[in-house]
């Protein structure tokens, strides 16, 4: 043996095969799991502090999100022929997005606004309204009125307290001076880095694409890149959808409140319209606080509104969202439930949002993943084995 083959021999026992290499990661996500769960509160409140820094970005991320569909729009059909057709484009869905927003500032604000402050300054008239109509049902149906009366004074019990809640905040709420000058800075950061997210984004998604080729293998990483284009059809098609789905439901909550005489009109339909964005519970949470709202102050006009949210759930559920949105997410609808519940659960309401496109995209890459293993393994979902190409069936001739 000469005096290299025992440095050789050496060298190996040092060499990790690809197989020790995972078994070491493995150890190591376990070690790290296991240290996080112990400093959970730690982590939790350093994640946090770190959302917050970059609350800004991720907001201006959000912004550029939303006007990148409108932006190729005019990028691709309006300026196309023009030589500076991606700033025209920017500038253009900018402008229409502030005359929008300036437009419904004006028009939903300062009737919000008052719809709030007249709720809260003839509550006492309403409450005694409301004991008047309870009274005149014991004595017209005689009904037990101990019973009752004990229900009428938990109830008012209750909103006389969202009352008091409601009105030493009305003061905090409105002081814009205060929330403006702690949120003006991160309000302009969100606002340029959005717009340099879609004036640069025909060099920042080459850049991110040439980072993700330099160091995943080419194969992973284009199988990487149809999951992400997947996952942004999926997001684009339901965040999309959903937005004018629900403005449309919105407005027409807005009508049917002035033409079947529901007390204020504005406020409730502002409700509805922003809780439909949630889907499946979306009506239900908008239509208990409104049909709360309406109880005291007019419960004739509670009950109508009560009817009215049902034939807009169903006209929403069977007509609209399907016409507006298709099959964007191709989820059933236990699977929706599931993805609304968990995604609340765990994120509030961006995952009662965000949940459903979420779910849907590991749907649908689970799918292909059980539909190449069933493959692989030369049987269908019912556990049959299927026939293999170029075997005769049973009752066919061979030539």
């Amino acid at each position: 043996m000469t005096e290299k083959e025992p440095e050789q021999v050496k060298r190996k026992w040092f060499v990790l095969d690809a197989r020790s290499i995972s078994n070491l990661l493995v150890v190591l996500i376990g070690i790290l799991f296991y240290v996080a769960l112990n400093n959970f509160g730690v982590i939790q409140v350093k994640l946090a502090s770190f959302l917050n820094v970059l609350a800004p970005f991720i907001t201006g991320f959000a912004i550029a999100y939303l006007l990148n569909t409108p932006m190729s729009f005019f990028e691709r059909k309006v300026y196309c022929k023009l030589k500076r057709r991606r700033a025209l484009s920017v500038l253009t869905v900018y402008l229409l997005a502030l005359v929008v927003l300036v437009i419904l500032l004006n028009l939903i604000i300062p009737q919000v606004a008052q719809s709030i402050v007249a709720l809260m300054g003839n509550m006492n008239t309403y409450m005694n309204n409301l004991n008047d109509l309870a009274q005149n049902l014991i004595d017209q149906f005689h009904l037990e009125g101990e019973g009752l009366n004990d229900l009428m004074v938990t109830y008012q019990d209750l909103l006389k307290k969202a009352t008091e809640m409601a009105s030493k905040a009305l003061p905090e709420i409105f002081n814009f001076g205060v929330a403006l000058g702690s949120g003006v800075i991160s309000a302009i950061t969100a606002l340029i880095s959005s717009i340099y997210m879609l004036a640069g984004k025909g060099r920042l998604v080459p850049q991110i694409k040439k980072i993700i080729y330099a160091f995943v293998p080419t194969r992973k990483a284009d199988r990487f890149l149809d999951i992400c284009r997947h996952a942004n059809g999926v997001f684009v098609g339901f965040i999309n959808g959903k937005l004018i789905d629900s403005a449309i439901i919105g407005v027409l909550c807005f009508v049917l409140n002035l033409i079947f005489r529901i007390p204020f009109p504005m406020l409730v339909a502002v409700v509805i319209g922003v809780t439909n964005i949630i889907p499946f519970f979306g009506p239900i949470i908008g239509a208990v606080p409104c049909i709360m709202i309406l109880l005291i102050v007019d419960p004739w006009a509670a009950l109508r509104f009560g009817i009215l949210v049902v034939a807009l759930q169903q006209f929403d559920g069977n007509i609209l969202g399907p016409k507006i949105l298709g099959d964007s997410t191709g989820l059933s609808a236990i699977w929706v439930l599931v993805a609304i519940v968990v995604g609340g659960g765990l994120f509030g309401f961006p995952g009662m949002l965000l949940g459903v496109p979420t779910f849907a995209v590991i749907y649908s890459l689970v799918g292909e993943l059980v539909n190449a293993k069933l493959k692989a393994r030369g049987i269908d979902g019912s556990g049959k084995r299927r026939e293999q190409e170029g075997e005769a069936t049973p009752g066919t001739k061979t030539e």
